[in-house]
């Protein structure tokens, strides 16, 4: 199926369209939002089985796959937006202060403006994922209008997502632009108030080296080889299925996929041989026949991991083939693997599983921290000191114990990337969050000028500035950070007392409580 592109002329007229109708305010009311946000949910619902199709279509998936990891996935994450939408968009009062309270600090939560979305080409769900309606609930919950670009190399969904767009959700300010590289080239010269891009790390550098023109900010999720190190005490046979299950599913093609798997050298025959009886439990049946492995995304992608698996210098244990004309890739296990391996060059992004032999769990963490961080870290264990040693000594995007993939579906969770494998947050709350203005108000009285703050006027008079700095003056523990009982006590109610007087100062003026605030002062 093809999708027809969008006029690179036409670019710049959709985004002065959006940027027009994002002024109108429309999309600031949350009532506006919500229905929104409910039509999302009955696009989901109402194509539930083109959906399904349009997976099929692009990369072979199973319609089984589809259904338990995305679908049910993304009616979820939009249920909990719609569901939630008037609270995070609340203002939100300031912690109570004496010195500010008559002030009214308020922090308000305003969109940002019109945000581009720029849709992975080959990742959890390729282009209409839970993560890529978690994208767009956010975008829409936080009030912003809304430039989508689906991946070129998922055409069917494309075409799905073109045609459903316009019919469920306004036209006016939320759009899609279809396209490769020059039509891609063309919106990101555009200034844009956030940019969200998921995908490799090549193409990350490319967009944030165009936002940096315009300052715009920019939200990565991209990936990396996530690990998967083994403690030999394991539950060996649950590990090796949840690991293989993990590996398979789409095809190997998920920014989360279990990258390659760390063990001590001397259990590696167990565990390969653990990880073999899995993968045959899983699939009794040959899945190039039984269609139960997704096919690569294209032909580059499955000439890219053919590449891979030739030029290994580990020992096949099985799998491996690779048909271009089919863009089927047959799952591989592979043990021996080194660190300069082939294997170990790049994300695999396909459905290869490399066993890299270590000395212990220390040269296991050394080996993850000589490279790039990683989007998640796996650790197999049944020992709380082994998984917290892996989690303290390593740095990843999330991490998780005894299964793979499941974690990123836990309601009101972060999820994201750091340092290579991506910048800010992209589920719920914080993708609302990541696409809202914090914006702080306040309001000062006139009468406050006939009180404490006339303070700060030139010329200045010494004793009201004096005074008025006693105010914001904090008084430090020792710098052992030891502070006996009594004197803690003693400092608390010199707090509550100063507190007290800074009230009575701000409403009467009055200077009749300055002992309490001096106390505060030489504690």
């Amino acid at each position: 199926m093809s999708v027809k592109y969008t006029s690179v002329e036409d670019i710049p007229l959709i985004y002065q369209d959006l940027r027009r109708a994002f002024r109108t305010g429309k999309t600031k009311s949350v009532a506006f939002r919500k229905q929104q946000l409910l039509n999302l949910c009955y696009l989901v619902q109402d194509n539930w089985e083109r959906i399904k199709d349009a997976f099929m279509s692009d990369l072979g998936r199973p319609r089984e796959e589809s259904e338990l990891l995305e679908l049910n996935g993304t009616l979820m994450e939009l249920k909990e937006a719609y569901d939630n939408v008037e609270k995070w968009a609340s203002p939100e009062k300031a912690p109570f202060s004496w010195l500010w309270f008559a002030m009214s600090p308020v922090m308000r939560n305003e969109p940002k403006g019109v945000v581009l979305l720029i849709s992975p080409s080959i990742t959890r769900c390729t282009s209409f994922s839970a993560h890529w309606c978690d994208f767009l609930s956010g975008a829409i919950a936080s009030g912003n209008a809304v430039l989508m670009k689906p991946s070129e190399l998922s055409p069917a969904m494309a075409a799905l997502l073109t045609e459903l767009i316009p019919k469920y959700l306004d036209p006016e300010v939320y759009r899609i632009v279809n396209g490769g590289i020059p039509e891609t080239t063309k919106i990101l010269e555009l200034p844009f108030d956030h940019i969200l891009y998921t995908g490799g790390g090549g193409v990350a550098r490319v967009v944030l080296a165009a936002a940096a023109k315009h300052l715009t900010p920019v939200t990565l999720e991209l990936g990396g080889k996530s690990p998967c190190v083994i403690d030999p005490r394991c539950d060996v046979k649950t590990a090796a299925k949840r690991i293989m299950w993990g590996k398979l599913i789409n095809g190997g093609q998920l920014c989360l996929s279990p990258d390659y798997v760390l063990v001590p050298e001397w259990f590696q025959d167990t565990f390969v041989e653990a990880l073999k009886n899995a993968y045959y439990e899983l699939h009794p049946v040959d899945p190039e026949v039984s269609g139960q492995v997704t096919r690569m995304v294209n032909e580059r992608h499955a000439a890219r991991v053919k590449s891979l698996i030739d030029n290994t210098k580990g020992t096949i244990v099985f799998g491996g083939k690779v048909d271009l004309q089919s863009k089927y890739a047959a799952p591989a296990l592979i043990k021996d693997v080194r660190g300069d391996d082939s294997l170990m060059s790049e994300e695999l992004f396909g459905p290869f599983l490399p066993v890299v032999p270590v000395k212990d769990v220390d040269e296991a963490i050394e080996f993850i921290n000589e490279r790039d961080h990683p989007l998640n870290v796996y650790v197999f264990t049944n020992d709380a000191v082994f998984k917290e040693k892996v989690f303290s000594n390593t740095q990843s995007g999330t991490a998780a114990a005894n299964d793979t993939i499941l974690h990123v579906m836990a309601e009101g969770m972060p999820f994201g990337g750091v340092g290579a494998s991506g910048t800010g947050y992209t589920t719920g709350k914080y993708v609302f969050d990541t696409f809202t203005h914090k914006r702080c108000t306040m309001d000062a009285p006139n009468w406050l000028d006939s009180a404490l703050m006339a303070a700060r006027y030139t010329p200045y008079n010494k004793g009201a500035l004096r005074r008025l700095n006693w105010l914001f003056s904090r008084s430090l523990p020792p710098r052992d950070g030891s502070m006996p009982l009594a004197k803690k006590l003693c400092y608390s109610a010199i707090i509550a007392l100063a507190g007290l007087s800074a009230l009575w100062l701000t409403l009467t003026g009055k200077l009749t409580a300055r002992l309490p605030l001096l106390l505060l002062q030489r504690s």
